[in-house]
C-alpha cells in the first residue's frame, strides 16, 4: 500500500475497486486521451490539488489524469452515502491522498475535508462549494495559495454566484456545470438514467402506470421526466419558473403546483437545488404507499424532519429504502435519507458521459494552471475551446463525423451585406 497519507473504510478493498476502475476506464476514452496527453506534457507540474468529489469509479479516473499531468491530489468525498469504499482503496493504492469512506457523520465529513485542505491547495474541484465554503469562512489562512476552482453542479454554483455577487469570493472560479458538454449531457442524460437505476434497486417498483412527480425542469428534471415517461409512467412536473413549465408543458408533461400533485403521485423525486420542495402539507396530502426520493445535491429538498415528526412507525426493509406509517395508517416510502438517490442507491452516472464532465474538469485543471493568476475573482465560464475539443473527442470516439464549413460559408456567415 502507498505511504500517502489516507483514511478509508479498507484498504483490502483495493483490488475490487481496481476492477471497478478498469471498467470506467475502458468507457471514458475522451478523458483517457486527455490523460496521454498529460502524462507527456505534465500540464499540473507542482500544483497540489484538492478534491471534493463523490468518489465513484468515474471520479477515480479523473483522479488518476491529474495525477498524470504532475499534479499532487488529495480527495474526499461530497456526500456521505456516494463513496465507494472499493475504489477509494484503489485510489489509495495509486498513490492519491483519499479521506472519505460511506456513511460518514457530519463531524466526520468536516473532518476529511480539512484534511484535503491541509495540503495547501493551488487549486480546488468541488461538487456542492464546500470546499470553497470551508476555504473562505474556517480555513482563510489557505487563500493565498489558490490559483482558481471549479466547481461542477448547479447547487455550487448557484452558492458560488451568490458569493461573486457578494464580493465575497476570493478567487476564480470555472462553473464547470454550465459547460455543454457537462450540463446537457451529464444533468440530463446522466441524471435520467442514473436515478431510475437508484430508484429501481431501492424499490424494485413497476414504473409503467405509475404516476411520477418530477419536482423542477431544469436539465436534471427534463432527463428524469424523459426517462420517466419512457419506462411508462405518466409525468407531472412542478415548476417555479414559467419558461421552464412551459416547456414541460409543450414536451407533453402535466404541469401544476406540488400542493395540487401530492395527492396525484405514485413517486416524487426532488431535482431543484432548492429546499423545503416537500414539507409536511405535502407529506398529508400523498396516497398511501408514495415513495419520496431527491436527485438535487443537498439532503434539504425533501424535508425529512417533517416527515419523520408524522411518523406513527418506522422501519428500514433494506437499504434506502425506509418505511413511515403516519397517524393514519397511511405509509409513505423514503429513499436514502433524501440524499442523492443515484448515488445512495446505485452507482451515479454511467461512465460514458461522465467522460465528458471529467474531461472538462481536467481541462480546466490545466487552464488554471496555465491562466489562473490573471483570472478575476469571480465565476468563469468554461472556455469555448475546452467545450468544443470534448464534443470533438466524444464524437470521434463515437464514430460520428461532421460537416465542415467551406471557405464561402465561412464568409457568408461573418457578413451582413449579403442579402437574400
Amino acid at each position: 500500500m502507498s505511504d500517502v497519507e489516507f483514511k478509508v473504510k479498507d484498504e483490502k478493498l483495493a483490488k475490487e475497486g481496481a476492477l471497478r476502475m478498469d471498467w470506467a476506464r475502458a468507457h471514458m476514452p475522451v478523458l483517457d486521451s486527455v490523460k496521454k496527453r498529460f502524462e507527456r506534457e505534465k500540464p499540473l507540474a507542482g500544483k497540489r490539488v484538492a478534491c471534493c468529489l463523490h468518489v465513484t469509479k468515474e471520479t477515480a479516473i479523473l483522479m488518476e489524469t491529474l495525477k498524470a499531468g504532475g499534479a499532487s491530489v488529495a480527495l474526499c468525498g461530497s456526500n456521505p452515502l456516494s463513496t465507494q469504499d472499493d475504489v477509494a482503496a484503489a485510489l489509495v493504492k495509486e498513490g492519491i491522498s483519499v479521506f472519505a469512506w460511506r456513511g460518514v457523520t457530519n463531524e466526520e465529513y468536516y473532518w476529511c475535508l480539512n484534511k484535503v485542505l491541509d495540503t495547501k491547495p493551488h487549486m480546488t474541484i468541488d461538487d456542492g462549494a464546500d470546499l470553497i465554503n470551508t476555504l473562505h469562512s474556517k480555513r482563510t489562512e489557505l487563500l493565498s495559495n489558490v490559483l482558481g476552482g471549479q466547481e461542477e453542479t448547479t447547487t455550487g454554483v448557484i452558492r458560488l454566484r451568490a458569493m461573486a455577487k457578494d464580493g465575497a469570493l476570493k478567487y476564480p472560479v470555472i462553473a464547470v456545470n454550465d459547460a455543454k458538454t457537462k450540463m446537457m449531457f451529464d444533468n440530463r442524460y446522466g441524471t435520467g438514467s442514473s436515478t431510475i437505476d437508484g430508484i429501481m434497486r431501492a424499490t424494485s417498483v413497476l414504473l409503467a402506470g405509475k404516476t411520477f412527480v418530477v419536482a423542477g425542469y431544469g436539465w436534471c428534471g427534463r432527463g428524469l421526466a424523459m426517462r420517466a415517461k419512457g419506462m411508462g409512467s405518466e409525468v407531472i412536473i412542478t415548476e417555479i419558473d414559467p419558461t421552464k413549465a412551459l416547456e414541460a408543458k409543450m414536451d407533453g408533461f402535466r404541469v401544476m403546483p406540488m400542493d395540487e400533485a401530492a395527492p396525484l403521485g405514485d413517486i416524487f423525486v426532488t431535482a431543484t437545488g432548492c429546499r423545503d420542495v416537500l414539507v409536511k402539507r405535502h407529506f398529508e396530502k400523498m396516497k398511501d404507499g408514495a415513495i419520496c426520493a431527491n436527485t438535487g445535491h443537498f439532503d434539504v429538498e425533501v424535508n425529512g424532519k417533517d416527515l419523520y415528526a408524522l411518523a406513527k412507525s418506522r422501519r428500514t426493509l433494506k437499504p434506502n429504502l425506509e418505511e413511515i406509517t403516519l397517524a393514519n395508517g397511511r405509509k409513505i416510502y423514503f429513499l436514502g435519507e433524501g440524499r442523492l438517490i443515484n448515488l445512495a442507491a446505485a452507482e451515479g452516472h454511467p461512465s460514458e458521459v461522465m467522460d465528458m464532465s471529467f474531461s472538462d474538469q481536467a481541462l480546466c485543471a490545466e487552464y488554471i494552471a496555465k491562466k489562473g493568476a490573471t483570472l478575476s475573482k469571480k465565476v468563469h465560464e468554461v472556455d469555448e475551446g475546452i467545450d468544443a475539443e470534448v464534443a470533438r473527442l466524444k464524437l470521434a470516439s463515437m464514430g460520428a463525423k461532421i460537416d465542415v464549413l467551406t471557405a464561402e460559408q465561412k464568409k457568408y456567415l461573418e457578413s451582413w451585406n449579403e442579402g437574400t
